[in-house]
């Protein structure tokens, strides 16, 4: 079983843990005037990337809080947790891609 470091609890194992998507995603500026297209896009469309990939998680069986984590998509392991709110750490490859939302 994997360990999972929560930045609250410390090592936990990983089926204390859900999966929230792809991290730092901006919600729309003028949701509003956005076309059915455009939500489509911005509530489905998100990158499928080979390798290290900021994903949201949240510790649900233990503080309930959501984090950030640089995860290699291909080899399952963690490279960074950082809290929501805190810039990606310096992973290479693991920068953040925003998807272009349209106003």
């Amino acid at each position: 079983m994997q360990l999972i470091h929560c930045p609250w609890c410390g090592p936990r194992e990983e089926v204390e843990f859900h999966y929230g998507g792809q991290a730092d995603i901006s919600y729309p500026d003028n949701p509003v005037d956005l076309s059915d297209q455009e939500w489509a896009e911005f509530v489905f469309y998100r990158d499928n990337n080979k390798g290290p990939f900021p994903e949201r998680w949240c510790h649900s069986t233990g503080c309930r809080r959501w984090f950030n984590a640089v995860r290699d998509t291909r080899t399952y392991e963690f490279l960074a947790i950082y809290r929501v709110g805190e810039p990606v750490p310096g992973v290479p490859g693991s920068e953040s891609r925003k998807p272009e939302v349209r106003a």
